[in-house]
Parts: C-alpha cells; structure tokens; sequence
C-alpha cells in the first residue's frame, strides 16, 4: 500500500505515539483488504465507549492513546453504559471505570455526543464526504440515504481514523463498489417501522455483499423506517449499503414475501409479553418522540417505559413541552445510552422486554440474555397504553 511522506512520518512515530499506533491499524487494515492508498475522510464517529463491552483491556488502549493522541476531524461518539446526569444503581466500579472511558476520549478531542445517531445531532457534510462511521446503523444509512461515504468501520478502525485523518481505500470507498450485485425483491407491504426493521435483518443475513438492491423503498419513507432498516442490515451482516432506486441492469434477485418476513420475526421475537418497555435502538430523535407523544394523546403506559435518545435531542424535547408531557405519561428518558449492550437492561432485572427494534431484540436475546416481545411503535401503544 502506497504512503504519502507525511503518512510514513506519522507511520515511524515522528508525530507520537498514539498517531503511529493509528497508522499501523489502518496499514494492517488496507493491506488486509488491498486498498492502494489512505484517503482523507472529514468525520469520525467512534465506538467501543460502553465499558460493558470493551472492559478493562479497552480502557488500557484508551488511557495509553490519550497519553499523546488528538483527533484531526471533527470526532463523534457513540453511547455510554448510563445517563451521565441521572446516576442508575450500578457498581461504583463499573461507574467509575465508564467515566474514565468517557474522560479519555473527551481528552483526545472528541466530541462527547454519546449517541449512535450523530446524523440527527450535527451537521451533514456535503455529498460524496469520505467520513469514518464505526456504528453499523449509522454507516448504512450513511452510505444509502445520506449520502456520504463510509465502510462499515470497527472501534479500532474508525478511532484510527479519527487521529490520522485517512481511511484506507476499499470497499465501499471505492465508487464501483457502491452499485448492487444483488437485488431483493419485496413482496410484502412495509405498514410500520418494525417491517422495515424485519426486512432489513433480512437482508443483511442474505446478502453478503458491500451493497444491495431493495425494491419498493418509497422516496417518501420516514427516518424511523430507514433507520430501523438500516440497522436490521447493520446487525445481521456485512452489507454497508442499499440502493432503493432501480438497477439499471440485471441483477440476481431474492424474493422477500410473507414467508421470509414471519420467519425472521419468529427468529427475533422470543416471547409474547414483556415486564419493560423500551424504544431507542438507534437512539430516538426529535420527531420520533414527537411522534409518541401524539400518539398518546394523554394516556399513560400500563408498564414501565423507557425511552432512550441523545442528551441534545432531549433538551429540544424538553424545550417544546414534548418530555413533561411523556413522563406525565409514565415514560423515563434516559439519555447518552441505547437499549443495546446497556447494564440497565439485564437478566437479574427483567425475564423479557416489549421493543419495535430488529437491533435492540437481536442484541438482547445474544448478549443480555433478555427475551423479546417484538411489537410494532402502534401495536404497543395500543396494548400497553390506559
């Protein structure tokens, strides 16, 4: 893989420790996937902050970064173990050990956003922005309604990136890369977030590719939609990328019916009811709460509910009268965490959870080893609503 020479300076260590650390990364990472050279990218959106899931050996890398290491983009960040300003019961230890996770990226120069959808929070750089998205969802829907560029980046890589500013070439960096080799052709009629969330697990369990085809993705389809199929793809496999217009040539193609749709719900839900209540697999943003909120129309949840999104997102909310009124309601916001990987959502708390999220069931059911009761935003507040 070819260097510039002030690639190979930062590469030998004349500009630090962290910055070579981060170029040897980003080398074994182009070599590994024969990309020719490193790219300049404007944004870097980093995971591996929650401490349930890099522990300790994560927060040595950290504190042995943030020795020496400053980003060189405008760095993002993505959720926390717990809300920073409303202290859960969690231990000490692990408390302690969260905010120094927290404090070492801030100490590098990261923006403290804690969300895992910074396209709702900051500015969008224009179309065709080489960024560095370590959030699988975010990276999707980066790359096929956004319109900006990004591989599907680990933690290690999109950090990598954020103190050198490059990415190496490949995938879907690459313009020939971003056109489907596979289409998959739905038969279904998409009425509700969570069946876009089902058809894109789907498709990320199918097509193993960079980029697919999905038919019958309306221009006119709402964030929550996209986002819920963007991080169905993002969870269940590799692909990085969908393309919703029409081909144009002949591709191989998948079919999508009522069949593969109550088989992939079959898969996800693992159970019929739910102790808690829980939305924000992505986070929610500004409309998405809005949405609840007239939904509700002053009824209150007949079971415990929380509702996860980004700190600025919820002071907006706050601002309009929207989270007063929720809370009326029986809602509790809890802000710079998601409904994934968080302690706050465990085996010894709850048997089963009630959520729309694809993301959130996948990852209850894998790692926290909570079943799910998968309903759809209007079927639970219909059920569960007085």
């Amino acid at each position: 893989m070819h260097l510039t020479r002030d690639e190979e300076k930062g590469l030998s260590g004349e500009y630090g420790e962290a910055t070579s650390t981060a170029y040897r990364i980003l080398v074994a990472i182009g070599e590994a996937t024969d990309a020719e050279k490193l790219v300049p990218i404007k944004w870097a959106h980093v995971s591996g902050v929650n401490y349930n899931t890099i522990g300790d050996s994560g927060l040595e890398f950290l504190r042995e970064i943030s020795k020496d290491g400053k980003v060189r983009v405008n760095t993002s960040l993505n959720p926390m173990g717990f809300d920073r300003e409303n202290l859960p019961e969690l231990s000490p230890e692990f408390i302690e050990k969260q905010f120094e996770i927290a404090s070492a990226y801030e100490k590098i120069g990261v923006t403290p956003t804690f969300s895992c959808i910074p396209y709702e929070i900051l500015p969008i750089p224009q179309e065709g922005t080489q960024v560095s998205f370590a959030e699988s969802s975010a990276a999707v829907l980066a790359n096929s309604h956004l319109n900006i560029i990004t591989n599907k980046e680990s933690a290690l890589s999109a950090l990598a990136s954020a103190l050198t500013g490059k990415s190496p070439y490949s995938d879907l960096r690459i313009d020939e890369n971003r056109s489907p080799m596979v289409e998959i052709v739905n038969e279904t009629d998409l009425e509700n977030e969570l069946d876009y969330g089902l058809l894109g697990y789907f498709t990320g369990k199918t097509i193993q590719k960079s980029c697919t085809g999905i038919c019958s993705i309306s221009e006119n389809t709402d964030m929550w939609s996209l986002k819920s199929l963007a991080a169905g793809i993002g969870t269940s496999g590799s692909c990085g990328m969908f393309q919703s217009k029409k081909p144009s040539r002949s591709l191989e193609k998948v079919n999508y019916g009522k069949k593969e749709m109550n088989e992939t719900r079959d898969e996800l839900n693992t159970s019929e009811d739910g102790q808690l209540i829980t939305f924000g697999s992505p986070q929610l943003g500004f409309e998405e709460i809005s949405k609840i909120q007239t939904l509700m129309d002053g009824k209150k949840f007949s079971k415990p509910c929380k509702i996860f999104c980004p700190k600025s997102v919820f002071c907006k909310a706050k601002q309009y009268g929207i989270i007063d009124s929720l809370q009326k309601s029986g809602v509790e916001f809890i802000s710079d965490a998601c409904t994934c990987l968080t302690p706050l959502i465990n085996k010894k708390n709850y048997d089963s959870i009630i959520t729309n999220s694809v993301k959130a069931s996948y990852y209850m059911k894998t790692s926290n080893k909570v079943s799910v009761a998968l309903k759809s935003l209007k079927s639970i507040l219909k059920g569960y609503t007085v």
